[in-house]
């Protein structure tokens, strides 16, 4: 996912576009080689909110590492907004074909709809136009009151500041938690949010608090996951007593440090582990001297 390519489409939201681009925008800043691109099939595209940007009307050749995003526009109705020429989905539709990941926000998912990419998938989008696009795209399954859904390598989310979220994970997924959390950190986004499941994130889960110390062992923890970190290393950088940090940070968290880095490292396990690694290379992977003791802490998992 080294480019980001945002395709926009007439009466965008700008915070749809925006708080994603803010994301990867961030990414780059950090080092982790994002470009970002704006492309649409005119150079000049309104948005929602009054303001015209500009955009490269000529459709970028990608690889099977980069990311689409579409964000979503201002409708009352899909079918009469958002219209895209066939080579654009054609474009969009080769795009995940050939390996690489499309994302939307908002009303985006009915681009990726007509690109026949929600046949058969789970997907998502803004509660005023669920129901429209269960309609329009009935092979489609359209999950509600979530923030973002993930089918493979179809993203959508729910819309406006849901973007951020589905951007964060798309990070975490690709440069892991610690990278996501510096992000959500410079951004000051610390409310948990969850995608398609029930909280699942706990790099995001466990950041609604407003404890600096907390957050800064945090952030050391998400770099760190797989490694050894003593307690006393934590309390020296956040500049507290042994007792006083596991104090601050199991009133703000509900955890030990320890059990959130065991969840850090569960969570990166599992998605190591679906997309074919095996429980022992997982394991040593996220820091485990071998499976036993992931498989432990899984089936204590909830």
């Amino acid at each position: 996912m080294s480019r980001v390519v945002f395709l926009l489409v007439p009466r965008l939201h700008l915070l749809d576009l925006a708080g994603p681009a803010q994301v990867f925008s961030t990414a780059a800043d950090q080092g982790l080689g994002h470009t970002l691109h704006y492309a649409a099939e005119q150079a000049d595209v309104p948005t929602a909110q009054g303001i015209a940007l500009r955009a490269d009307p000529v459709l970028p050749a990608l690889g099977a590492g980069d990311l689409i995003l579409v964000p979503g526009w201002r409708s009352h109705s899909l079918r009469d907004n958002g219209r895209l020429a066939p080579a654009t989905l054609d474009w969009l539709r080769d795009h995940h074909a050939a390996g690489g990941t499309v994302a939307s926000v908002c009303a985006g998912a009915d681009a990726l709809g007509r690109a026949g990419l929600l046949d058969g998938r789970r997907c998502t989008t803004h509660h005023d136009v669920q129901d429209e696009l269960a309609r329009r795209y009935p092979r489609a399954t359209v999950v509600r009151d979530v923030l973002y859904v993930v089918d493979g390598r179809v993203v959508t989310s729910a819309g406006i500041a849901s973007g951020i979220d589905l951007a964060l994970h798309l990070v975490a997924v690709q440069h892991g938690p610690g990278a996501a959390a510096r992000i959500a950190r410079e951004m000051v986004v610390y409310a948990r949010r969850n995608g398609d499941e029930q909280q699942t994130s706990a790099m995001l889960r466990h950041r609604s608090h407003v404890s600096d110390a907390v957050h800064r062992a945090q952030d050391l923890i998400d770099a760190r996951y797989g490694d050894r970190l003593a307690l006393a290393d934590l309390a020296t950088a956040t500049g507290l007593s042994e007792r006083t940090l596991t104090r601050r940070f199991s009133a703000a968290t509900g955890l030990t440090p320890l059990r959130y880095q065991h969840e850090l490292r569960i969570e990166r396990a599992e998605h190591l582990i679906a997309h074919g690694t095996t429980v022992e290379s997982a394991a040593r992977a996220v820091g485990f001297q071998d499976a036993r003791m992931l498989r432990r802490l899984r089936a204590r998992t909830p």
